[in-house]
């Protein structure tokens, strides 16, 4: 028997991230070797040239799994019938913008996508929030596609915990693969908390392999903070190949079983959860897959002081970013 072809949206497509993205999704790094895609490819009217420089790309890879491409401008289009919905795109800060102005920018533009995907998504699409702020653009379009499961909106984190695994394998001397129990908690934002408390590094508490606790508490976690302004920096262009990365990482662990002995990072829909966050919000969480695309929050994992002050700071933070996003769409009305 055939497999059926998996549809797959990425936004931003003419996009640096989605440039690294696309290839691999195409390649069957997403999906798995034998998953056929089909693969739409959206962006704002302004890069359709680009769009069609990226299909044509793709066309000449003449990759085996990739049946179908198409690239448009229009959300009510691309996104009909899709079962994986990656938001790339998003309007990026610009100088002298305020934090408020980024929200709002952002709100339009998730507002149009969560009603599309309503509209014309299959029921259970999975939606994985990459553009940042991607929490808050992740509950924006959840509130706008009540048609979906909230369980199926979540917003991209792996990338920062795969950045503090790098980091303490490297402190370690140890192999990132000597690595486990890796929790990013909260936003995707300054505020986000990598969780070094319950990490392991062969089999072992990082504490007692990295015994300094100040640079655990100081440096380890302002650089996973700070980490896409450093490369921002560095480079000129934000991270991209990196982001692309976590995108296949995080899509590959809601189909892979997760071990017993290991977790992984993703901002998924805060209701119910164990551990008194408040509901209604897009919050980081160490989860578990099952293998069949579906997850679970772990519950149980233990919090320190030094923990328990720093998520209740990076929560404040997405409450305010909630409260703001409301306020600013209720004068619109």
């Amino acid at each position: 028997m055939s497999v059926p072809v998996k549809r797959v949206i990425v936004s931003g497509g003419a996009g640096n991230i989605a440039y690294s993205l696309l290839f691999r999704i195409a390649s069957g790094d997403l999906l798995g070797p034998n998953q056929a895609i089909a693969l739409y490819i959206l962006d704002i009217p302004q890069a359709i040239d680009g769009l069609e420089g990226v299909r044509m790309e793709l066309e000449d890879c003449a990759f085996p799994l990739l049946k179908d491409i198409r690239v448009g401008t229009d959300p009510e289009i691309l996104f009909q019938d899709v079962d994986y919905a990656l938001l790339v795109g998003a309007k990026p800060r610009g100088p002298g913008m305020e934090r408020k102005d980024l929200l709002m920018e952002n709100a339009k533009i998730f507002i149009e996508h969560g009603k599309a995907m309503n509209n014309v998504a299959t029921e259970d699409v999975k939606v994985l929030v990459v553009g940042n702020p991607c929490n808050t653009n992740c509950l924006i379009a959840m509130h706008h596609a009540p048609r979906i499961d909230r369980k199926n909106f979540m917003s991209m984190t792996r990338l920062d915990q795969n950045r503090a695994m790098s980091l303490l394998a490297q402190k370690a001397n140890a192999d990132v693969c000597d690595v486990s129990q890796v929790a990013i908690w909260g936003n995707h934002s300054a505020t986000q908390v990598p969780d070094f408390v319950n990490a392991k590094i062969r089999g072992h508490s990082t504490l007692e392999l990295i015994p300094d606790r100040h640079w655990l508490e100081t440096d380890f976690i302002k650089t996973v903070q700070q980490r896409g302004a450093a490369i921002i920096k560095a480079r000129g262009k934000s991270s991209a190949a990196s982001a692309a990365n976590a995108v296949i990482d995080s899509v590959r662990c809601l189909h892979e079983e997760t071990p017993e002995d290991d977790w992984f990072s993703l901002g998924v829909c805060s209701d119910g959860n164990p551990y008194g966050i408040a509901e209604d919000l897009i919050f980081s969480f160490p989860c578990r897959s099952r293998g069949e695309g579906d997850y679970e929050i772990v519950p149980d994992i233990p919090w320190d002081s030094f923990l328990k002050e720093k998520i209740q700071l990076t929560e404040k933070e997405l409450l305010e970013e909630k409260a703001l996003i409301e306020e600013m769409l209720a004068k619109k009305v």
